[in-house]
């Protein structure tokens, strides 16, 4: 059984070892004075990284704060060690890692409920807050980290500190944006690094073995996470991994659900709609379904993508500049936000018609219509309806 003891043992261990300075937009957007806080997102985007700088820099006296991940434990209740804690006059509890703990959902509502404690912790993107498991989507805060965006790399790069901007803002100010962010950087200096390498926060610890890392870490949400969290039998992982693959082989305007099911040798279409889904929920695939057909995920996707460029450089032998386009536009704008366009690309928050192409792409797709623009890559400024693809890097 792991003590208190042991976990505060583990605690100064991570601490020692730790040294990031660098700190992520999530730490802006966060509010730390809720009670029970979620930090969800993909295996290898910084979790625990921000975790343990809360942890560090929370002002709390060390005896009142405990960090420990679910992997440690060798316990029968997380309440215990909850319980314990508290009274001890512990006040906050940091868990990382918990959809490794079973029956999490009951454990969280039972130390919501009966101990006045804050807790944050994290958990993979793939993770479910499910209604019947002690109804704990209603007691808790969930944010979604994502991957470094544009800013961030260049950030990190330069030691420098640039401002972010709202969709809104980008659409309605673009020019006096890029202006002022030219006088500063040159996007294009590291355009094609972020492209290739940029997305996970890992490449700085080591960049030449990034590739490999990177491969490494799908292979263990494919392996490890997906099969923890979802019901599927282990003898079927090697058909999410072949679905990536062919994903690389698959414009993503140009989806053939049959093709797919008999290179995949599965005879039902909802056995690889399901698949399609696994491999969403842990960041791997994006899909852009018709909001008309609702949230079920028994729909063919209207556009299916690895979910950021990083992925595409290290699984796709021949790489379409037009999808790694769409691809960057996606993934700064976190998909949730996108629907595909009858007449343009993606239709944005409803409202905003996106053309993504080259530098002299022209607006005759989208001609004539309302709050329609072009995202143009290979320029540094626009002017009028036309936009820096880079810029949508800034969002966050």
């Amino acid at each position: 059984m792991t003590s208190l003891e042991t976990l505060r043992e583990y605690q100064e261990n991570y601490l020692m070892l730790f040294d990031t300075e660098y700190k992520r937009y999530l730490h802006k957007e966060v509010d730390f004075s809720v009670k029970l806080i979620g930090i969800v997102g993909a295996r290898g985007v910084g979790k625990t990284t921000f975790l343990l700088q809360h942890l560090r820099d929370n002002p709390l006296p060390f005896e009142k704060k405990l960090y420990f991940s679910a992997d440690d434990l060798d316990i029968d209740s997380l309440f215990d060690v909850a319980y314990t804690f508290v009274r001890e006059g512990g006040e906050l509890l940091i868990i990382d890692e918990i959809h490794k703990y079973k029956n999490f959902e009951k454990e969280l509502k039972k130390i919501y409920d009966m101990l006045a404690l804050k807790v944050i912790f994290s958990g993979s993107c793939a993770l479910q807050l499910d209604h019947a498991k002690g109804d704990l989507s209603r007691r808790v805060m969930l944010y979604s980290m994502h991957g470094l965006s544009f800013r961030e790399f260049i950030e990190i790069k330069e030691g420098l500190t640039l401002p972010s901007y709202s969709k809104e803002e980008i659409f309605t100010n673009h020019t006096a944006i890029a202006r002022s962010l030219l006088k500063r950087i040159k996007p294009f200096a590291f355009w094609s690094e972020y492209l290739s390498f940029g997305y996970y926060p890992f490449y700085f610890e080591d960049t030449k073995g990034y590739s490999l890392r990177l491969k490494q870490t799908i292979h263990t949400v494919i392996e490890v996470d997906i099969p923890s969290i979802f019901p599927i039998d282990y003898d079927k992982v090697l058909s999410l991994k072949k679905l990536v693959r062919l994903v690389c082989e698959s414009p993503p305007f140009k989806i053939n659900i049959k093709a797919l099911a008999e290179k995949m040798d599965i005879k039902d279409y909802q056995t690889l709609y399901r698949y399609m889904e696994y491999l969403n929920r842990g960041q791997i695939l994006s899909l852009i379904r018709a909001k008309s057909r609702g949230d079920s995920i028994f729909v063919k996707p209207q556009k299916l993508y690895l979910s950021n460029t990083n992925l595409h450089h290290a699984y796709c032998t021949n790489i379409e500049v037009g999808t790694l386009r769409e691809v960057f536009f996606m993934s700064m704008l976190r998909e949730e936000n996108i629907e595909v366009a009858n007449r343009g690309d993606f239709v944005i928050n409803g409202k905003y018609v996106v053309e993504i192409g080259g530098k002299n792409k022209s607006f005759k797709q989208i001609k004539d219509m309302e709050n329609s623009y072009v995202v143009a890559d290979n320029i540094e400024i626009g002017f009028g309806d036309k936009i820096p693809l880079w810029l949508f890097g800034f969002l966050y």
